[in-house]
Parts: structure tokens; C-alpha cells; sequence
């Protein structure tokens, strides 16, 4: 199976948040889209 990656855009998102900035509602939902994109399993965890 093909390791999935965050684009650069998300990566660097990341980074800010993780310095401490606050992300823009446009980041955080590049950051959410970014993590659903690279859930392999899919539906609500038990």
C-alpha cells in the first residue's frame, strides 16, 4: 500500500500551529481535509 504524505501547504500549516499560531478557519479545515484524506479507515472509531 502507497504511504500517504501531507501536501506542503498542510505541512506548513502544521508548523505554525505547532509554534503556537493560531490557524485561519481556511488552515484549519486544509489541516482537517488533510487528515480525512489520509485515514485509511473509514466510519466513527470504537
Amino acid at each position: 500500500m502507497a504511504k500517504k504524505q501531507s501536501g506542503d501547504k498542510a505541512a506548513s500549516i502544521a508548523g505554525k500551529v505547532l509554534g503556537g499560531k493560531a490557524p485561519t478557519p481556511k488552515e484549519a479545515k486544509t489541516l482537517a481535509a488533510s487528515v480525512l484524506g489520509q485515514d485509511e479507515k473509514k466510519g466513527p472509531r470504537k
